[in-house]
């Protein structure tokens, strides 16, 4: 399938943009290795060059201990410095790299030195995290200022500039003309009047199921706090001290999601950009994914019927972790019922537009202060009222995170050592709320008997071939229903 003299010439270099087109089975030593692996190269007369993993191991070759071909690029301990470079941007869009938080304080949270840092940031992106954070701060000032109508002195402050002339100065030395001439030349015209709400635009890599994420995300609304009507995803939002609400819906002639929000929310909207994007699952590299998956039979009749299906994530994790929890062994109806009750009754009221659409989700320092009886009272038995107690005041206390530079192992550990939470929770956990492409939680009822009625050891082996993408093949496998595996053997 492959030219091996192209191929071996892209092995060498490295590029990583050939990562996850091939692999390379190295015949002297019986291991394959993803193309961007950091041992030196074999000879090219040692090289087979193989289309996916499966046909590697097919060939009887075993997976390299150092660039982890079974697992998602980005995820294997080679990507390291990849993996630190995007969560520090995560960082800084959730806005906690600022002036109170130092860069030594940032760094050992990742286990490294200031100096470290520094090198993992330039290696990878060719800047200094300081030029990263002013790098991703214009950007958004210039989508601010193309797609909305805010005063620029909010756009400035929303970008994360403390004051109006650091902005001024910063856009007029990177763009070479004011916010105010960029401003004239994109915006409404003059005498438009200024709204409580602002749209900006989320593109994404088509093809894109937008109405079966939608039906996902609406079966399993938390009433009051989330609502979906004619096509489009509504949510009140309490973010950094910040309240508001937003509107999601299709743009599907630009390729993307269409997201108005209150401007009460400005302050925040790096952060709520970048939770809306893990919601909807908006970073996805569709083909790549479907090409993986369309190897088996099993699932090819779904990909072709279902392009561009999405994993929906999660815009607060903690608000999914009790959603999760409820979920426990009861069907989605009756889980959808519970968590409505739990955020009527320790939801804040807010005002919305919308008589659907008032009250704010849950925080985990309200929950970590109830009582078994006062989460019970609502129908929920005793051991969940005590697994969301104890998940609340783990992420009160910030010893359990799900935003900003998590590692997916280490808090699906912290989850099963929480009384409560078994591996169907943790796994379905890291699927939405980590987003964490392999995650499978095998245990599930559905997907073994929409397998065939098999055990959960039989579906564990039966994903194998789905990795390192198996976060999506449950999405096909709970949006397909029920597979005649007879038939597709047959064909």
């Amino acid at each position: 399938m492959f030219d091996p003299d192209i191929a071996y010439q892209a092995l060498t270099s490295r590029d990583s943009r050939f990562d996850g087109l091939f692999f390379v089975g190295v015949t002297s030593t019986g291991i394959y290795c993803r193309p961007i692996c950091p041992v030196k190269a074999p000879m090219q007369k040692n090289c087979l060059f193989f289309s996916s993993a499966e046909a590697a191991e097919k060939a009887h070759f075993r997976p390299c201990l150092r660039c982890r071909p079974e697992l998602a690029p980005g995820f294997a301990p080679v990507d390291s410095h990849h993996r630190i470079a995007d969560r520090l941007i995560r960082r800084i869009e959730e806005g906690l790299l600022e002036e109170q938080e130092t860069l030594a304080e940032i760094a050992s949270e990742f286990g490294l030195s200031e100096r470290q840092l520094r090198r993992v940031v330039q290696q990878e992106l060719g800047v200094s995290p300081i030029e990263l954070r002013q790098t991703r701060r214009m950007l958004l000032a210039k989508q601010l200022l193309t797609e909305t109508s805010l005063p620029i002195t909010e756009i400035a402050y929303a970008s994360g500039f403390n004051s109006l002339r650091r902005f001024n100065d910063v856009f007029q030395a990177r763009y070479r003309m004011t916010p105010s001439r960029l401003r004239k030349q994109a915006s409404p015209a003059p005498g438009t009047p200024l709204q409580e709400s602002a749209e900006l635009r989320l593109s994404y890599r088509p093809p894109y199921d937008w109405e079966a994420i939608l039906d996902f995300l609406q079966q399993r609304v938390m009433k009051e706090v989330e609502w979906v009507s004619e096509g489009v995803y509504h949510r009140t939002v309490a973010l950094g001290g910040c309240q508001g609400w937003v509107r999601v819906s299709h743009y599907p002639e630009k390729q993307a999601l269409k997201v108005q929000f209150t401007t009460s929310l400005t302050p925040v909207l790096p952060a709520l950009l970048r939770r809306l994007r893990d919601l909807f699952d908006l970073d996805a590299q569709p083909q790549r994914i479907a090409d993986q998956l369309a190897q088996d039979p099993l699932l090819a009749p779904s990909l072709a019927k279902y392009p561009g299906l999405r994993v929906p994530g999660a815009f607060d994790g903690f608000e999914l972790g009790v959603r999760a929890i409820l979920g426990q062994q009861v069907t989605v109806k009756a889980a959808t019922t519970l968590s409505s009750r739990v955020a009527q009754r320790f939801g804040a009221p807010m005002m919305t537009p919308w008589p659907e659409l008032s009250r704010l989700s849950p925080s985990a320092e309200t929950l970590a202060a109830a009582t078994q009886d006062d989460i019970a009272s609502l129908g929920i038995v005793s051991a969940r009222s005590l697994a969301i107690i104890a998940l609340a005041q783990s992420c009160a206390s910030g010893a359990l995170r799900f935003n900003g530079a998590v590692n997916p192992d280490v808090v699906q550990q912290q989850l099963l050592a929480l009384k409560g939470v078994g591996p169907w929770t943790a796994s379905y956990i890291a699927m939405r709320a980590l987003r964490w492409p392999d995650a499978f939680p095998k245990e599930d009822i559905a997907i073994r008997n929409n397998l065939g009625g098999v055990s959960a050891k039989e579906a564990e082996q039966l994903s194998q071939v789905w990795r390192p993408w198996r976060s999506y093949a449950v999405l096909h496998i709970w949006r397909s229903g029920a597979i005649d595996r007879a038939e597709k053997h047959d064909s």
